[in-house]
């Protein structure tokens, strides 16, 4: 940064996602997520720096040059829906003529005809509407900008997924038939999904397991459907976040998240946390699928 000041974006960040899992990534605007999402793609700024391993099969993304993530990742091995669809559409060029270009690049299909008729197949798999394919992306909603992003996401049956935000602007509807496809797009041939949102709602239909990020860490990581059920997360945040909801006890978390440049010492958490003691100045670590000095447990939810 300016006067040589770093940031950890994202630290110490270990999970893994198999195949025909689905991995739900949450936690508030600015913790970390989508970072986390670039890194693997190489599509962090010139001024970025990363540490550690992501293995794709037996490629280390991290380590991967631009040509080789240029050439043979993105697209064909991971598909990434992006967070701002409308940057990443080519203004100037009808979804389409993208849709045909990315099919042909993808699957090899030549042919007038068959072009056509791919691209309208990818559109319907998105509930992308066929009357809308020769528009420009400056004539669609944000929500038909959204649903062109994941049609061409899927096209090239990626590997892996990586959704970032994929319901943004869509209506309740939409927002089911998206993630019904993208559990699809997974069942169907052991594909994995790593899954970036605050729609909580839509976590909990798609996912099979859910890691929560906090100012840059993971502070749990647990199966959803312990998650969202009678025992619920043991980190004070996730279960904040769950107690937040319109349908639970729509009760806010009190303060806000602490900035990346000036996290505080120990727990970042603490300042908005009721079970903060004096062990609390010490960072927690990722112990037991929590980081946390004082979880709840099963003993606590019963009480």
């Amino acid at each position: 940064m300016p006067g040589g000041r770093r940031i950890a974006a994202v630290t110490d960040a270990h999970f893994d996602v198999t195949a025909g899992e689905c991995l739900a990534l949450i936690g508030e605007s600015g913790c970390g997520k989508s970072v986390l999402a670039s890194a693997l793609l190489g599509l962090l700024p010139a001024n970025a720096q990363t540490a550690g391993e992501a293995h794709l099969a037996d490629l280390d993304l991290l380590a991967a040059d631009e040509r080789t993530l240029a050439r043979t990742v993105r697209g064909r091995r991971i598909g990434l829906i992006p967070q701002s669809p409308a940057a990443h559409l080519t203004p100037v060029r009808t979804i389409r003529s993208q849709l045909e270009e990315t099919v042909a690049a993808l699957r090899g299909v030549q042919g007038r005809k068959a072009l056509r008729a791919a691209a309208e197949e990818a559109a319907e798999r998105a509930a992308f509407p066929a009357d809308h394919l020769d528009r420009h992306p400056h004539e669609l909603s944000g929500g038909l900008a959204q649903r062109a992003a994941t049609a061409l996401a899927l096209v090239g049956d990626a590997p892996l997924l990586l959704a970032d935000e994929p319901t943004t602007g869509l209506d309740r509807d939409l927002v089911d038939h998206t993630v019904d496809e993208l559990r699809r797009h997974v069942d169907t041939a052991d594909r994995a999904l790593l899954m970036i949102t605050h729609d909580l709602a839509a976590a909990e239909r798609i996912a099979d397991r859910v890691a929560v990020m906090y100012a840059g860490r993971i502070v749990e990581l647990t199966d959803a459907a312990a998650f969202f059920g009678e025992t619920g997360p043991r980190h004070p945040y996730s279960r904040g976040l769950l107690a937040a909801l319109p349908d639970r006890a729509f009760t806010p978390i009190p303060g806000m998240p602490p900035e990346l440049g000036a996290l505080p010492d120990g727990c970042a958490f603490a300042a908005r946390c009721d079970r903060t003691t004096a062990a609390c100045t010490a960072v927690p670590h990722l112990t037991d699928a929590v980081a946390c000095h004082h979880p709840h447990v099963p003993e606590d939810i019963r009480a």
